[in-house]
């Protein structure tokens, strides 16, 4: 019997590839995004489009409910919605701080805590949390979108440990630059939140270095390839990187705080 998996965020990018290519691999998908307008071409590649609004916890319950009642629970969980919001940390509005939080953290929680019971009662699931190079590497400007990538790498580090004794494994995804509408439209935010404050040259060198970073974007199939070999080895990797990550993770690793910032900072000028 097929694997039934429920992607969010599976109108645009990486969840939309997801989606897609995993139904096309035998897969039962449920592709859920709070634009439920935009998933409806999905359907013709065998994708069940829901409505999902993350911020909203009576939406997630239903979202979940739904699935539950027409095939009993959810095998594959891909957390793919997410928002990168950017702006110096005293530009950005506590409450733009907090939708972020809401939305790439707190929205990925609550789907794991109505999920979670099923997958014990089948001894077996798979929770995809998709992070970022950004969960790993802060950037200039991206307090909050950063703060909640590394989150998610905590986060899913400690679940990691409390599930494993149930036949459920967590992996973390940490792609670099891929095809989206998020460096669009982070960078139009960065520009509206600290365009005309005192950090505006830093904003202005940071939108470019997003410009650049865009150019060399990945597509989103290769993280959707990625998210696949995870969910399919049989002692999945806790972390799989794409190629595009590997040598900034790298970097991050040998180079000591100050050597990075550095580094990171002469790609600003």
């Amino acid at each position: 019997m097929a694997k039934t998996v429920l992607v969010t965020g599976a109108s645009a990018g990486i969840g939309k590839a997801t989606a897609i290519y995993l139904a096309q691999n035998g897969y039962n998908v449920y592709g859920a995004a709070r634009r439920k307008e935009k998933l409806e071409e999905l359907t013709k590649h065998g994708v069940k489009p829901i409505a999902l609004d993350i911020t909203k916890d009576e939406n997630i319950i239903t979202c979940v409910n739904q699935i539950f009642n027409e095939v009993g629970s959810i095998d594959i969980l891909v957390n793919s919605a997410g928002l990168g919001s950017y702006g110096a940390l005293e530009d950005v509005p506590m409450e733009e701080a907090r939708n972020q939080m809401e939305i790439n953290l707190f929205g990925v929680a609550r789907l794991i805590q109505l999920a979670l019971p099923k997958m014990r009662e089948n001894k077996f699931g798979k929770i995809v949390n998709i992070s970022s190079i950004g969960g790993k590497v802060g950037l200039p400007l991206g307090n909050w979108y950063h703060a909640s990538k590394f989150a998610i790498e905590g986060l899913s580090d400690c679940l990691r440990l409390d599930v494993k004794q149930f036949g459920v494994d967590v992996i973390v995804i940490e792609p670099g630059g891929t095809k989206s509408e998020m460096i669009e439209n982070g960078t139009a935010d960065l520009m509206r939140v600290s365009g005309k404050t005192v950090y505006q040259n830093l904003a202005k060198n940071v939108s470019e270095m997003y410009a650049e970073t865009a150019k060399k974007a990945i597509e989103p199939i290769e993280i959707a390839k990625l998210i696949k070999k995870g969910i399919e080895a049989k002692c999945p990797k806790a972390r799989y990187a794409a190629k595009n990550a590997k040598p900034f993770l790298i970097m991050r690793k040998i180079l000591s705080d100050r050597l990075f910032d550095k580094m990171l900072m002469s790609q600003m000028k």
